[in-house]
């Protein structure tokens, strides 16, 4: 028998009732005992509580990093287009085509997928702000960095566009770890227009940051299309402003 099988003997008592005809009453006292013994293995799913679309034999490393990316690019993408509280652990595995269970195997917690989802979320964004821009090019000019950030374009890009302005207030009311994450993304957004900006001031670019978040998200509040573009053109405007100024 192999280490990883386990024996079990169940033990079946034959009644007085049931003995085959034509037994003797000297025997009629003694009972017949049918002994089974069955093996089971160990990791059976049942007993072991695991998830078999997750652990089934063969299962590869290649094959659990496929499911969680597939957990983590949904969790993001629903993140996006909806916040984070519109995350549900087991209705996120049913997306996905996986079981409530096996997500344990990806994700210590909704917690940590949260954190993490939010990171995709925010590098994405980024990438949707930067784009065109190649590698090696000169950093972006603080007014290039204004006028694609406070636009129509990105106004209406609420999906693609900047994850700050789409749920900086959703991650103002979560945990320390998702409001880490974003805190790491501000930082680098400011020291970003900091270095675009004639002042080199901090101060002036933090300025710049909540002008350029603000319009962008009180712009996507506005129901009249016209108070919507004229808050992006005001803002916009004296943000460029702004930085003509320090130049003089």
């Amino acid at each position: 028998m192999v280490a990883s099988a386990a024996c079990c003997a169940i033990v079946f008592i034959t009644p007085f009732s049931s003995l085959p005809v034509g037994v003797d009453d000297d025997n009629r006292g003694l009972f017949r005992m049918m002994i089974i013994i069955f093996q089971y293995d160990e990791y059976n799913s049942h007993s072991q509580g695991t998830d078999i679309q997750e652990h089934g034999m063969g299962h590869s490393q290649a094959d659990k990093a496929h499911s969680r990316e597939k957990i983590l690019r949904q969790a993001a993408d629903q993140v996006r287009d909806n916040g984070l509280e519109s995350i549900s652990v087991g209705k996120l595995m049913r997306s996905v085509e996986l079981t409530h269970g096996g997500f344990y195997n990806h994700f210590e917690s909704r917690s940590e997928l949260l954190a993490q989802a939010l990171e995709r979320a925010l590098v994405e964004g980024a990438k949707t702000a930067t784009t065109g821009v190649k590698p090696g090019d000169a950093p972006r000019s603080y007014e290039t960095r204004v006028r694609g950030y406070v636009s129509r374009a990105h106004r209406d890009a609420r999906t693609s566009g900047c994850a700050i302005a789409a749920l900086a207030s959703d991650v103002a009311r979560a945990d320390v770890a998702s409001r880490a994450v974003m805190s790491t993304h501000i930082d680098e957004f400011v020291g970003q227009l900091a270095q675009s900006m004639h002042s080199r001031d901090e101060g002036d670019a933090m300025l710049a940051m909540s002008a350029m978040v603000g319009a962008v998200l009180l712009a996507r509040v506005q129901t009249d299309p016209k108070k919507s573009d004229a808050l992006l053109k005001s803002v916009r405007d004296r943000l460029l402003a702004l930085n003509r100024t320090e130049a003089a």
